[in-house]
């Protein structure tokens, strides 16, 4: 094919994915499946889906949720498990849920992206990201919008009701896969790697189920080997395992696209929540009964390894409560010493202090100007006495404080805004002789997306326009910290 043409067919391609974006502008997605895999009366939805999350009780995982596997079968069959991945995630910042689901009743190679409109579920409407969407499609001929894909697909709708009921203010990016290669697998991956590029407020939902057939015993046996390869995240070899018909999953292309994506952001870890299978719901075990598998799991962010170990940790927020309970007695500097060489390094730190779940004061260094453990001896008392958001803490109050210390990390200049990970990175902004700085943890705590994390920041903490951090002029650092609190070490 010649320049031209190539150049023609990829103009053609941009053209029609903005025709159908314009065409399902406004568009509303009516439910599919309500009244039949789950109630359509919204009470009864409701309440069902309270008893599933209530009875579930999932292993408490060390970091955020990058990913879950959730089943797709009517609720009576498979909800309970899939509300052992959703109970993680409920209350969670997420602002964006990336859905592949797959396609049940209309065949096609690749994979259709929703791109605009709202999906309905009797829980109410839920929002297309259309930036997101935007950020997919055009790119690979693999990738586009065959409307088909979705008008009696359930893969995608059994997902919406849960996530009504554990997130707030969200926006889905609903995805169908068809027929898929591996290297279809692979495009698909890496286009959503990149769509993520920096973002912290996404979250991941693989729906699949696993087994069908007729034989209880070959159903634990297949769902056993096909697990292992999910757990080992060997995404070639269930994908090849599949084709071979020796695994099952009917999301398993999907399955494997989060897997390559997972491990290409430095994710190591996938944890089997809960398995079941139609028969042992049923009761019904027999050979020739149709027995359908379904498995709930999660990917959470790989967490490295921490600088600091507990006793060092114990050590600091002694300091700092000491450092205050001196200062305000006496008036005078805790005098202190340390011989651990990695409380002695110059690093910067803040203390933040909490009444009651509410913040009494935080001051920190970013740099540090002596030793850790003197930073944080300074920082304490100034976040109890010099905070001027607030008044001094008083003596009495101090038996109701709750101390956090933030370690820092060197300053790291970037050069776009798309390098930072909210609630991975704290972020310092300069321009002139104005700056201000977030800890990372601002993000989890506020749900704030990077738009308004950044253009609070400009704003509020550096006295700056809030589209600042936008301008080429404007200096942007990050740093990671490592966080931790006397009430953290109590529990």
């Amino acid at each position: 094919m010649g320049k031209k043409s190539q150049a023609f067919g990829t103009s053609a391609l941009i053209l029609a994915v903005l025709l159908y974006a314009v065409s399902y502008a406004g568009n509303v997605k009516e439910p599919c499946v309500a009244g039949a895999f789950y109630p359509a009366d919204a009470k009864e939805l409701s309440l069902m889906l309270d008893g599933f999350l209530e009875k579930a009780n999932p292993e408490k995982l060390d970091g955020k949720i990058f990913a879950l596997i959730s089943p797709h079968a009517g609720y009576g069959y498979s909800g309970q498990v899939a509300a052992f991945g959703y109970k993680l995630i409920k209350g969670q910042p997420y602002k964006t849920v990336i859905i592949l689901g797959t396609s049940h009743r209309y065949p096609f190679s690749g994979a259709s992206v929703y791109p605009d409109g709202v999906f309905k579920t009797p829980l109410g409407e839920i929002a297309v990201d259309t930036d997101f969407t935007r950020r997919l499609l055009g790119k690979e001929p693999q990738v586009s919008f065959i409307p088909e894909a979705f008008k009696e697909e359930h893969s995608i709708e059994v997902q919406l009701p849960f996530l009504q009921k554990t997130l707030a203010s969200f926006k889905i990016v609903p995805v169908i896969l068809g027929d898929c290669s591996l290297d279809d697998c692979k495009k698909i991956a890496s286009l959503l790697k990149e769509a993520l590029a920096g973002s912290a407020d996404a979250l991941i939902i693989v729906s699949t189920d696993m087994y069908h057939g007729y034989d209880y015993e070959e159903a634990k046996a297949m769902d056993s080997l096909t697990l292992a390869a999910i757990k080992n995240m060997d995404s070639e070899g269930l994908y090849w395992s599949l084709r071979d018909e020796k695994m099952q999953l009917c999301g398993g292309f999907g399955v494997v696209s989060a897997l390559i994506l997972a491990k290409g952001l430095g994710h190591d870890k996938v944890k089997v929540l809960q398995y079941t299978n139609s028969a042992q719901v049923t009761g019904s075990k027999k050979k020739g009964v149709w027995t359908v598998g379904y498995a709930s799991c999660a990917i959470d962010q790989p967490k490295g390894e921490a600088m600091l170990n507990k006793t060092q940790r114990k050590k600091l927020l002694g300091i700092a409560r000491n450092s205050i309970e001196t200062f305000l007695k006496t008036g005078r500097k805790l005098e202190v010493s340390e011989s651990d060489p990695l409380l002695a390094q110059l690093m910067g730190a803040f203390v933040t202090l909490n009444e009651r779940g509410e913040l009494r004061g935080c001051i920190g260094n970013l740099i540090g100007a002596g030793p850790l453990y003197l930073t944080v001896r300074d920082m304490a008392v100034e976040a109890a006495t010099q905070d001027p958001r607030f008044n001094p803490v008083a003596l009495g109050e101090l038996k109701d404080i709750d101390i956090e210390v933030s370690v820092l990390s060197p300053m790291k200049k970037i050069a776009h805004p798309g390098e930072i990970q909210l609630g991975v990175h704290g972020v310092l902004v300069r321009k002139g002789l104005r700056s201000g700085v977030f800890l990372p943890q601002v993000a989890t705590e506020t749900g704030w997306s990077k738009e308004e994390f950044m253009s609070n920041l400009c704003l509020h903490k550096a006295g700056l326009a809030a589209d600042a951090w936008k301008d080429k002029s404007t200096e942007i650092y990050i740093f990671t910290a490592e966080v931790f609190s006397e009430k953290e070490l109590k529990e």
